[in-house]
């Protein structure tokens, strides 16, 4: 089987995880923990990097610190994993599902724009969050709906669990990766990511006190010394110091996992170009992706390719379900037609781009696909 999204564990992983064994330190004491991140605020460019459970904590503990509760609303995109949109109920607050721009798959920002200055027309209330999602390694333009959530005082957080090391090379936020452009940026190290800690996130943030404050309420709210004192509701959302020497083995090695991903895109891209019924994955001027899944759109729907590619032993997936034809998000508002997300999720078929795919592997998806297209022409 040719899979997905593996993770490349050849480094430095299993040394480090014995040290944790060896000293004792296997849960949420310990070096790695702090040496992660440090380390990880220093290659994402934030000066404060707070270690978390898993990447929806960190979405979770990102819209405490911004005072969301029951009845706030909170602008999201639609064409999106479901945790970037579950933790806003969990507050009790009211999602607004933005429909997608083809450009980059990310939330159209004209919708956002458009919904935030017509209710300042109408003097109506602004919703808390925009909370933004960089799909699938594409960082989302954020140079019009971060000038507008300034105007209006509203936080804007980034959902940057897909797109690790994607940047901006062009406009207000050239030179700055994504995550570090809202108020807190969160991170996600699930198992199929770029890098991984086999489960765990992580949240930045310019805003020291936000930084204190989320390190504070992750660690079940204790105040320092002996006494087992907690001074508010707090979440036990700590990384194990085992999580976090994964994290320190995996970012000593992020920067050739991030070419690999481009080496692979750039081969599928070239073996994809021009094919009729064939989309291949954005790559906007401005905007430098990480395609953490290589995915393609097709003329047709993703069913019937994705059980052919199975049968021949190459593991491929979906595109998300849009929010807004899920249950729980069927009340909500969608800014949009909802026609653009609705196409990506019909239409999305995600290809095997695991850092250590072999070049024969891969040349074996590209026939596969081609030899598709071929029979469906």
């Amino acid at each position: 089987m040719i899979n997905l999204a593996e993770p490349n564990l050849s480094g430095n992983e299993m040394a480090y995880l014995r040290q944790c064994v060896d000293t004792n330190f296997v849960s949420s004491v310990g070096p790695f923990v702090t040496q992660f991140e440090q380390a990880f605020a220093q290659f994402v460019g934030s000066p404060h990097a707070v270690a978390i459970s898993n990447g929806t904590a960190a979405i979770h503990m990102a819209l405490i610190l911004a005072g969301v509760g029951p009845g706030d609303e909170v602008i999201v995109s639609d064409f999106t994993f479901a945790a970037s949109g579950n933790p806003i109920f969990y507050q009790g607050a009211r999602p607004i599902l933005v429909d997608s721009e083809m450009d980059t798959w990310n939330l159209d920002p004209a919708l956002v724009v458009e919904e935030l200055d017509r209710r300042a027309r109408l003097d109506r209330p602004m919703p808390k969050v925009v909370l933004a999602v960089h799909i699938l390694g594409c960082p989302a333009r954020l140079d019009a709906i971060a000038e507008a959530c300034d105007r209006y005082g509203i936080w804007l957080i980034e959902d940057a669990a897909e797109a690790l090391g994607a940047r901006y090379t062009e406009g207000v936020f050239a030179g700055r990766q994504v995550g570090t452009i809202g108020r807190i940026g969160c991170f996600s190290f699930n198992g199929n990511k770029i890098m991984t800690t086999g489960g765990g996130g992580m949240l930045v943030t310019a805003d020291a006190v936000l930084a204190q404050q989320a390190k504070h309420l992750t660690t079940q709210a204790k105040l320092p010394g002996y006494a087992y004192f907690h001074n508010e509701v707090g979440y036990n959302y700590r990384l194990t110091n085992l999580a976090a020497a994964l994290g320190v083995a995996q970012l000593e090695r992020l920067g050739s996992f991030l070419q690999r991903k481009a080496e692979i895109a750039n081969r599928y891209d070239a073996a994809f170009q021009g094919l009729a019924g064939v989309v291949c994955p954005p790559r906007p001027a401005g905007l430098t992706p990480t395609f953490w899944l290589y995915s393609i759109l097709l003329q047709c729907r993703w069913e019937a390719p994705l059980e052919q590619l199975l049968e021949k032993g190459i593991q491929t997936r979906p595109l998300w379900t849009a929010l807004h034809m899920m249950p729980p998000y069927k009340e909500v508002t969608l800014l949009g037609s909802g026609r653009v997300s609705e196409s990506l999720c019909a239409h999305g078929l995600s290809l095997p781009c695991s850092t250590g795919l072999s070049g024969d592997d891969q040349q074996s998806v590209i026939e596969a696909v081609l030899k598709l297209h071929r029979q469906s022409s």
